[in-house]
């Protein structure tokens, strides 16, 4: 335990402890949450420890007395006033089914790609002069089969003259005819892809293939810098603000995608669209996060993505089927992006970020609002105490601007922690996005194929949500990517077809669970002083792994198991590197670089959280410092905190800091 708690601790036994705003503690009553409850005539209360009984909760008072509240006010910050006004009243839950249109707009930026350039197994190069005969004519007298196997060749046809061959009679080929590479395009199997795509109607095939694999890694470099810019702009000027500019970025350059004559043009159209990735998702996801209590955003945080996303994906591949045009498509999954415009109407900005910002006032008139739409009722005088609360806390927080990512790299343990988290977190991006992309080699109906995959979505959000908080991090995410790993390599070695989809789609579902994990993990370990751009750092580099995930799939043109066999490995190698990571669970969040330093120490590989006995006891509570109960006191709570942020889109720092304030 860092020396600075043991200090605490101490003189809290002796009579002598202060609280975070270094007023005197009093030793025989001690918060466990500061925070207020509401009953159900609205009456505020704080529960209190009797000093006599650590076991036991007693009501200790009952605030009517205004003029106490005045003369004494308890601190408080955003989350002690909002039990008072509601966690997951009326206004929330409006916000939580507000998720589902941006929830819809990040699938189909995300998966609308794979579906415009498709290209079937079956293409071979187009002759002119045997239009008149049938597929099957055609194929054995102008395409060479390949060596070793009835399939004819894609890329190559036989050099000779169509029209003599034809005259004489002749509807087989000889073997020992010249062979050359396509002359005049090529000839597509509409049979399983009922329709052209821009890779088929441009003919992105044999030397031309690799074409989609780099449009998809300059999609994920603009998602890089579109990270960042609005990033910047969410810390600037607000949530809303860059929640509509990245729609409309996504907007334009999704209908633009339609337009595109040649690779290039698509390319920059798809840099664009990479804009809106996540972010035309992220900062409603992060503003509905900050306006639920720390019970409810668990719920929040993980069934917004197994609801709403997941529905949207598995519809996806559906709507590409039935509009059978690529570019009808591009602009049908693009254009209800401008909806955005509507934001301001319906969506308030992040009170939070707000009061970040110094604009106190405007998030007390945000909070009125909420109050009055969930039927609750909070005094003047508290909004007085909450306001000079957070004008107290941002002076806290301006200490904290003179670290760096450097620091994380100064001392060896936190190094070594911080090397593993982006190790780690590469490998899951790398996985998780392989499999993504691979749905199409795997020898069933893609669209099929692709909605059972995404839907694995649903209950790996669903079980993450009910055990995580009991099991831990560290060895569910080991088992989760051990377990993608094994079923991705047990994928190769049965034949190809259902079962080999079946394989894979198992390895899908378990690098979902690793993801979800890995989402939040860094944002426990890391300390608070470095959080927010050490998590933002480590992130970066998953996109980075992501850029490089379309060239893994690419490798199914060597041999259809090649993908599978390194996505298998990675998960594997990278769920024992997770084992070397502390376990968060139930354990104070570091707030200082010492504290990173020595996060973890004395902990076994062997420890499992679930077996242990949770040592959050009520007598463990009154020793803690009040800031550390608070953010530890339920995986919940905890929960809510980060992976709100952790969605690439850490890169705001402004939510991060008002969290980390409290981390």
């Amino acid at each position: 335990m860092p020396q600075d708690i043991i200090e605490r601790q101490n003189s809290s036994m002796n009579g002598n402890a202060k609280d975070r705003y270094g007023r005197p503690a009093n030793p025989a009553v001690t918060f466990t949450n500061s925070g207020f409850i509401n009953d159900e005539n609205g009456a505020e209360t704080i529960f209190r420890r009797k000093s006599g009984n650590a076991n036991s909760l007693q009501l200790a008072e009952n605030i009517d007395n205004k003029e106490s509240v005045t003369q004494n006010p308890t601190p408080m910050d955003f989350d002690d006033i909002l039990p008072m006004i509601g966690e997951f009243g009326k206004y929330q839950k409006i916000l939580f089914l507000l998720m589902i249109p941006f929830a819809t707009f990040v699938a189909f930026v995300y998966f609308s790609q794979i579906f415009m350039t498709l290209v079937p197994e079956q293409h071979w190069c187009h002759v002119p002069e045997l239009e008149e005969l049938t597929v099957e004519e055609r194929l054995a007298i102008s395409i060479p089969r390949m060596r070793g196997i009835r399939e004819y060749d894609n890329c190559k046809m036989y050099d000779v003259n169509y029209t003599e061959v034809l005259a004489k009679g002749m509807r087989q080929a000889d073997p020992n005819w010249p062979v050359i590479a396509c002359r005049h395009g090529w000839s597509y199997n509409f049979t399983d892809y009922p329709y052209t795509t821009v890779a088929t109607e441009q003919n992105w095939v044999c030397e031309n293939d690799a074409l989609p694999t780099y449009a998809q890694s300059i999609f994920f470099l603009g998602a890089i810098v579109g990270g960042l810019l609005f990033g910047w702009i969410a810390d600037k000027f607000g949530r809303i603000p860059a929640l509509i500019g990245s729609n409309l970025i996504g907007f334009a350059a999704g209908v633009g995608t339609a337009f595109t004559a040649n690779f290039w043009q698509f390319a920059v159209m798809r840099f664009f669209v990479g804009f809106a990735f996540d972010n035309c998702f992220t900062m409603m996801y992060i503003l509905v996060l900050e306006y639920v209590g720390p019970k409810y955003r668990t719920f929040v945080a993980n069934m917004s993505i197994a609801l709403f996303f997941t529905a949207a994906a598995c519809i996806l591949p559906w709507i590409a089927y039935f509009i059978a045009n690529w570019k009808l498509f591009a602009i049908t999954t693009s254009a209800p992006l401008v909806i955005v415009v509507l934001t301001p109407f319906v969506i308030p900005e992040s009170a939070r970020w707000l009061v970040s910002q110094g604009k106190v006032d405007k998030a007390v008139s945000i909070l009125k609002r909420l109050e009055k739409v969930n039927g609750k009722h909070v005094t003047a005088e508290t909004y007085q105490t909450f306001s000079a609360s957070c004008v107290k806390l941002k002076q806290e927080e301006s200490k904290n601007s003179g670290y760096s990512i450097l620091d994380l790299f100064k001392t060896p343990r936190l190094r070594r922690t911080t090397l593993l988290l982006i190790i780690i977190w590469m490998a899951i991006s790398l996985v998780f996005d392989g499999h993504v992309r691979n749905v199409s080699s795997l020898g069933v109906n893609v669209f099929f194929t692709f909605t059972v995959a995404c839907f694995t979505e649903f209950p790996a959000d669903t079980i993450l949500t009910l055990i995580l908080d009991r099991w831990g991090r560290r060895w569910l995410a080991c088992g989760s990517m051990i377990a993608s790993g094994i079923f991705s390599l047990l994928a190769t070695i049965v034949p190809q077809g259902i079962y080999f989809a079946s394989f894979a789609i198992m390895g899908r579902f378990f690098v979902n669970i690793s993801y979800n994990i890995g989402l939040q993990y860094a944002a426990e370990i890391l300390p608070t002083v470095v959080r927010a751009q050490g998590v933002a750092f480590i992130h970066i580099m998953g996109y980075v792994a992501s850029i490089i995930a379309p060239f893994v799939v690419y490798l199914e043109k060597v041999s259809p198991v090649l993908p599978l066999v390194i996505l298998g490995i990675l998960g594997i190698i990278g769920g024992l590197l997770a084992l070397l990571l502390p376990e968060t669970l139930n354990q104070d969040l570091p707030q200082t670089l010492t504290d990173g330093e020595e996060f973890g120490r004395g902990q076994s590989i062997w420890d499992f959280p679930c077996l242990t006995k949770n040592v959050d006891d009520h007598n463990n509570l009154e020793e803690r410092p009040q800031r550390f109960v608070r953010s530890t006191q339920t995986g919940a709570s905890l929960r809510s905190s980060t992976r709100g942020e952790l969605r690439s889109s850490i890169l705001r720092r402004s939510v991060n800091s008002r969290y980390s304030s409290k981390l």
